[in-house]
């Protein structure tokens, strides 16, 4: 089994796939050589099937800014992890803010980390309010 943070770069990668070539999460793995680990693809998942109301809380908590004008990159960040603030009990609200950070600083703008922590605390306020 992959550690959580491999799972959760390969399902950005997964989920960035799917937005560019519009595909749903079944389209993506069907293309792929081998199946990606349990945890990936249950993120991958779990973001299809609930994200109107994942869409719901970023378009919410998001400052001038629509979900359409962010880079595809962070909006599947701030979708995986949104899932995992809302979805996944187990999963500390620290490490899947952190996880989030550490991925748009890899593999988006300078300013990505700081705009991706902002509106994911907004969020987590919020879903793990109890």
């Amino acid at each position: 089994m992959a550690p959580r943070r491999e799972s959760r770069e390969r399902a950005l990668g997964l989920c960035y796939e799917g937005e560019v070539r519009e595909l749903d999460p079944a389209g993506v793995l069907a293309n792929l050589p081998t199946i990606p680990d349990d945890y990936a693809v249950r993120l991958l998942e779990g973001v299809d099937a609930h994200r109107a109301e994942i869409d719901a809380h970023l378009t919410e908590y998001s400052e001038h800014w629509t979900l359409d004008r962010m880079p595809v990159v962070d909006r599947c960040i701030l979708r995986i992890a949104a899932y995992e603030l809302a979805y996944e009990p187990d999963v500390p609200t620290a490490v899947a803010i952190t996880e989030a950070v550490e991925l748009a600083k890899q593999y988006s703008t300078k300013d990505s980390g700081r705009f991706v922590n902002g509106l994911l605390s907004r969020v987590a306020a919020e879903v793990r309010a109890s």
